[in-house]
């Protein structure tokens, strides 16, 4: 077996969403409806679990690979592959919402991971916002605010440009919003308590929230996470560490020419957001989502293209 057949090429799996577009056809995907909001790029939730496309475990879902051939995941000890990589096309607002830590969710969902989740944006309108916060002083006035429909007051609205990058913790109320294109890394769960959804229906059924249990995890007052992005040079390419937390390690390759790089002692995963070039000698472009299993070793980057690189870091 040749040694680059052993790097693990997905199958992108896309969501339909109430407020999605087309921009994910801009990646080389074939859209099944007009309002496909997210490609689960590199997925072993059961919600969408992405399939190998090559080498010796074509076919098989991501989910089992993990189960059956741990050794290609390195030292991770999580009963579940660790990490979901998403790109999401917001044409509409995103209900606002937040999400549990691992402990709340353990126990209120079915033993589910919480939601760390980060975002980078890869495009947006001129006036484009998103909501990350809000002004509530305590969790009495965050309650009276959202039971009375105060969330003018209540939400905390910034502006947003290409290449921001913003780190959402369990509790911080949030929502992307129309306009906006953005890669997520994020915890592997899809634990999500909406507190507010703009009354929308879909199939004449507004889509349920999750006041209460929102109310529970809503950290209060709201505090800002601040991320400082370390950026190294090597040769003509860059590659800019954007967050490196317990949850995941998250980079910005930025590829000229040509950089190697060492996948060391975790698996990698790798999602192209723009350009094209090769990893290894094998051609991959904007839209290519794998993973450089536990033991590879140094690899090649070469071309003009923008990846990103997410890794867990042992505990």
């Amino acid at each position: 077996m040749k040694r680059t057949d052993k790097l693990l090429f997905l199958q992108p799996v896309l969501k339909d969403m109430l407020w999605g577009g087309t921009r994910l056809s801009e990646f080389g995907y074939d859209l099944p409806t007009g309002t496909v909001g997210e490609c689960w790029g590199i997925s072993a939730h059961p919600h969408g679990d992405c399939i190998v496309k090559n080498g010796p475990y074509r076919g098989m879902p991501l989910s089992r690979l993990y189960e059956e051939h741990r050794e290609l995941f390195g030292n991770v000890k999580s009963d579940r592959f660790p990490l979901l990589v998403k790109i999401i096309d917001a044409k509409q607002d995103l209900s606002v919402q937040v999400h549990p830590d691992d402990e709340y969710a353990r126990e209120h969902e079915n033993g589910s991971l919480g939601k760390t989740e980060c975002w980078y944006v890869l495009d947006c309108a001129a006036d484009a916002t998103i909501i990350i916060g809000h002004h509530a002083k305590s969790k009495a006035e965050a309650e009276r605010m959202v039971r009375k429909g105060r969330f003018s007051e209540f939400l905390r609205e910034i502006p947003v440009h290409k290449g921001d990058f913003f780190l959402i913790e369990p509790g911080v109320v949030h929502s992307i919003k129309g306009g906006t294109l953005i890669l997520e890394t994020q915890e592997n769960s899809d634990v999500t308590y909406r507190f507010y959804d703009y009354d929308r229906v879909r199939n004449g059924v507004k889509r349920e929230l999750h006041i209460d249990k929102s109310l529970d995890v809503i950290t209060c007052p709201f505090k800002e996470s601040k991320t400082k992005p370390v950026i190294k040079r090597i040769g003509a390419s860059e590659v800019e560490t954007l967050v490196s937390i317990p949850d995941f390690t998250v980079d910005r390759i930025s590829v000229n020419g040509s950089v190697t790089l060492d996948s060391g002692s975790e698996f990698v995963n790798l999602s192209v957001t723009e350009g094209e070039g090769a990893i290894d000698g094998i051609p991959i472009r904007k839209g290519t989502h794998l993973i450089v299993p536990f033991g590879y070793g140094a690899y090649e980057l070469s071309g003009n293209m923008e990846v990103f690189r997410s890794t867990v870091p042992e505990k």
